[in-house]
């Protein structure tokens, strides 16, 4: 395979996998067109980009995951200068279509300037929220687990920990890189391991549930072995673009015998319309919303995820400003 090939393979991708040998499966993501159409919509700061680019690195990995038109989000959410980062997985429609991603970061400008830490450190003490909706009728999920372990990725561990029950480890790489042809791209990649699910967990209660807890005796070398590989893998071999899937996993797993899956490509896509507005604004009553409305005598409103900017007629709304 050419470096070209190899590179075009990893393009905004999700290679699902399985270890024969070891009961386990994962998935690998690489991830560049899409953070650049996601960050391109906003002036974040550096370190907001590149923590937002992490939990969208960690949808794409666990987003596969859920069933055909299936959302899954996550909302992570703190008390530091960096509030809030969303994200919002849609399954793929039919087979064969791209799976869509869309993602937003809310912070402090003057808090992010001030305070010390990592980009990690500065959303400070909240929640790592999964929530799952399971189409029309039907009420979401939702998991949460303490921001703790030093990174998202060790969040989402501790999530599937907890909720799921599942042993689960990541490995997550962030970066921005130039060629002669692209100035400050942005490239990311992922490794997803999980141990298939057992009939019934070892752990007394979902708050005990700890990965030694997880892994029976009879599949404790292979999730070492497993985990233990996964923690060599370099940021080049993640971040960079010409090293393919399939031969990243062969470098890592080859005792285990990996065998991959049809792969899945994921694009940017936001699900904003006027109708969605609409729908949002006939919450509001209408003293609420004649103060919504602007000098022009119209309503405006922004969505966070794209950028798109709506003006509506109070009127369409059920409410007439001027009446």
């Amino acid at each position: 395979m050419s470096e070209i090939e190899a590179k075009i393979e990893w393009d905004d991708t999700v290679l699902p996998f399985q270890l024969d040998k070891s009961d386990i499966r994962g998935r690998v993501a690489r991830l560049d067109g899409l953070l650049n159409t996601i960050l391109g919509q906003h002036d974040y700061p550096l370190e907001v980009s590149a923590i937002l680019a992490e939990a969208v690195v960690l949808t794409a990995l666990i987003g596969q995951t859920i069933k055909l038109r299936w959302k899954l989000s996550l909302q992570i959410r703190g008390d530091g200068p960096i509030r809030i980062l969303a994200t919002d997985y849609y399954g793929p429609k039919e087979d064969g279509t791209p799976a869509r991603i869309r993602a937003y970061a809310s912070f402090d400008e003057d808090r992010l300037k001030t305070e010390a830490g990592t980009p990690f450190e500065k959303i400070g003490k909240g929640i790592f929220g999964v929530i799952i909706d399971q189409g029309q009728d039907m009420t979401p999920y939702q998991g949460m687990t303490p921001l703790a372990g030093g990174s998202l990725a060790a969040c989402a561990s501790t999530y599937f920990a907890q909720s799921e029950q599942l042993p689960t480890d990541f490995a997550v790489s962030v970066g921005q890189s130039s060629t002669n042809d692209e100035q400050d791209q942005w490239r990311a990649g992922g490794i997803m391991v999980q141990m298939m699910p057992k009939a019934s967990p070892l752990a007394s209660t979902v708050e005990d549930a700890q990965m030694s807890d997880l892994v029976s005796e009879a599949d404790a070398d292979g999730w070492t072995r497993a985990t233990m590989h996964l923690q060599t893998v370099e940021e080049t071999e993640l971040v960079g673009p010409y090293v393919s899937p399939q031969v990243l996993l062969t470098r890592l797993f080859h005792e285990d015998r990996p065998r991959v899956f049809p792969i899945q490509s994921v694009e940017f896509g936001c699900s904003c319309s006027p109708e969605k507005v609409r729908n949002t604004m006939s919450m509001y009553s209408a003293k609420d919303i004649e103060k919504m409305t602007a000098d022009n005598g119209m309503v405006t409103a922004d969505c966070q995820f794209c950028g798109s900017h709506y003006e509506l007629d109070p009127k369409t709304l059920g409410f007439d400003a001027k009446a």
